[in-house]
């Protein structure tokens, strides 16, 4: 059934002809941060459904709505799959015949291209160090898949993004270590750039259960998960990891991921994000 507070949401919008002020959705229970991101939704969605029902949210707008940039364009990027498309205020259209079904999902209700179809988007309107650190963070996030990434290449035919895209994944490329190896690794950052020693490959005892961390800092309270295999994990790793992830919140933990190549490639930057957070509250 619907949640009550979409209940409550949808019925005020029905009496008032889908208007409704700030202060009444305070009074429904919704945060200020809450309003605005169901504004920003609103606003996306209805750029993307005024190109019609096979546009979708793509390049720098589709990057920042799955989280793999905190920028936001103050445009929407639309791409729509025609031979040519015309942009409006505040849109930023993108003509395109190589988008299929296959480089369309529905997120959060909006058309929005898949997160490899993202990526090639992406690489062809920006830098590659930006369109490597949404690949991090893709790979953070548990969504990047190298077999769904290299179909998109193929539907590409040619575009000028597939070779950038290309060379930024050589860049972010790194062997798939063993667990003993990302301990290692791990462990060197930690002797090199002088941070506590933390255990390894303990348990971690919840409510209803035992969560074993890589690595824990007890009297810090901190948990670091190095994640060496995202480049062949999907959907379901990444629900499993946030679901940890939050257990581990919701008891007091905090939590902080590191990918194998931020552990080896980016040592200083990571060394400086444990310290702080080794320093700071929860």
């Amino acid at each position: 059934m619907e949640p009550p507070l979409e209940r409550r949401l949808a019925q005020l919008a029905e009496a008032q002809h889908a208007v409704a002020g700030i202060g009444q959705l305070r009074e429904l229970g919704l945060s200020a941060r809450a309003i605005q991101k169901r504004a920003v939704t609103q606003r996306v969605h209805a750029a993307v459904l005024a190109y019609g029902p096979r546009a979708a949210l793509s390049h720098r707008s589709a990057t920042a709505h799955r989280g793999l940039s905190a920028e936001r364009s103050g445009l929407i990027d639309v791409s729509v799959p025609a031979p040519s498309a015309r942009s409006r205020p505040g849109i930023r259209a993108h003509a395109t015949l190589s988008l299929s079904a296959a480089d369309v999902t529905v997120d959060e209700g909006i058309p929005t291209t898949t997160v490899a179809r993202t990526l090639l988007d992406l690489a062809e309107v920006a830098s590659r160090r930006e369109v490597e650190r949404a690949i991090d963070r893709a790979e953070v996030l548990r969504v990047f898949d190298l077999a769904d990434v290299e179909a998109a290449l193929e539907r590409a035919n040619g575009r000028r993004g597939a070779g950038a895209l290309r060379r930024a994944l050589e860049a972010t490329a790194a062997p798939a270590p063993t667990m003993s190896e990302l301990e290692e690794a791990f462990l060197a950052l930690c002797a090199t750039h002088r941070l506590p020693r933390p255990e390894v490959n303990v348990w971690v005892a919840l409510g209803g259960g035992h969560i074993r961390a890589d690595f824990l800092w007890r009297a810090e309270r901190l948990v670091v998960e190095t994640d060496g295999y995202a480049f062949h994990s999907g959907l379901r790793a990444f629900e499993r990891d946030h679901d940890r992830d939050t257990r581990l919140w919701l008891a007091g933990w905090k939590v902080r991921r590191f990918t194998w190549r931020q552990v080896t490639q980016q040592a200083q930057q990571t060394a400086a994000t444990v310290r702080a957070a080794l320093a700071g509250p929860h």
